[in-house]
């Protein structure tokens, strides 16, 4: 009962430092935002947890879900193009702690060193997490942004930005959590353990995808001074010209 209760107060958290981070930092905060979550998600997914009733499950779907609902902000404020730009700034981020963290533990530690065993135990199963990660990353993010301008085509009203950001996360997020979880689990846990990681996963983010539904409200009703100057000068541009 304690990993649920504590799992709720988890979730608030995440989502709240994600609406700090875009109420302080505007669209800057979004890409800082994507930056941190790959890896952070990356760390957490090493550890797995039981929920009730007996339920394995990894963490790190907190943040898988909040990367995929700072993709739909993005394309839904800012256009698919910043949308793919932040997704390509995610795959840069993640490529590049990997091969930065596994230079790291190949240096031979003295003897009074104590963090390279927690180091290896953590960062030493990255190449194996991180391809899977990179890989379902990559076609997943790519997969919702392509849904998300699809079903804007047919939903487009302010008020149907559940329908499209629920729409294109529910389908890339399995597709994403199919991928990740073969590449990563497949031959380390048997055949029941790697399904009830896959489908609590799944379940997981997509009970996630709509409690963030109005999280995604709130952060689209942030206005900043200087996004809308900027909208002001390009339209004044446009008059005068």
């Amino acid at each position: 009962m304690f990993n649920l209760l504590w799992g709720i107060a988890f979730v608030i958290v995440n989502f709240a430092f994600f609406l700090l981070c875009y109420r302080l930092f505007g669209k800057k905060g979004l890409y800082a935002w994507v930056g941190i979550a790959t890896v952070i998600a990356n760390i957490q997914v090493t550890k797995t947890i039981s929920m009730p009733p007996n339920i394995v499950m990894t963490l790190g779907n907190t943040m898988y879900v909040t990367l995929y609902m700072t993709s739909d902000l993005i394309n839904e404020k800012y256009g698919r193009r910043e949308a793919r730009t932040a997704v390509w700034f995610g795959f840069f981020t993640l490529l590049m702690t990997t091969v930065i963290m596994q230079m790291a533990l190949k240096f031979t530690p003295d003897a009074s060193d104590f963090a390279q065993e927690s180091l290896e135990n953590i960062f030493g199963l990255m190449p194996r997490l991180a391809m899977g990660s990179l890989t379902a990353y990559f076609i997943s993010q790519f997969l919702d942004v392509r849904l998300y301008s699809w079903i804007r085509k047919y939903y487009s009203t302010s008020r149907q930005l559940w329908i499209r950001s629920n729409g294109s996360t529910m389908v890339s997020s399995f597709v994403d959590t199919l991928i990740f979880c073969t590449i990563a689990f497949a031959g380390r846990y048997d055949w029941g353990v790697w399904l009830q990681i896959l489908l609590t996963t799944y379940v997981v983010k997509f009970l996630l995808t709509a409690a963030g539904t109005p999280i995604l409200y709130i952060a689209r009703s942030f206005k900043f001074a200087e996004e809308e100057s900027a909208v002001q000068r390009a339209s004044d541009t446009r008059i005068s010209s």
